[in-house]
């Protein structure tokens, strides 16, 4: 007697729609926690660095000096010798 081999040919899945579908539903959820993080954290933290504080001024302009004519150099006072306070004569 012989022995047949019966090799089976290709079968397609027929849930094939279902692979699809379930990987479909991850992406959206994925996305909605993506979503759900950036509204609570990183908008709030974005808001928060763009937002000025109430009546706050800041003076932008650099405050100069009058420029004058050239004023003569400042003279200095002689030295002195000292006196000596040792002894005292009356």
């Amino acid at each position: 007697m012989a022995t047949v081999i019966n090799n089976p040919g290709h079968v397609e899945r027929s849930d094939s729609a279902a692979d699809s579908t379930l990987g479909i539903l991850m992406a959206v959820i994925v996305l909605f926690v993506i979503a759900t993080l950036f509204f609570v954290y990183a908008l709030p933290a974005i808001r928060a660095s763009n937002a000025t504080p109430q009546n706050s001024t800041i003076d932008v302009n650099v405050k100069t000096p009058a420029v004058t004519a050239p004023q003569a150099a400042p003279t200095v006072a002689p030295a002195t010798t000292p006196t000596p306070t040792g002894a005292t004569n009356y």
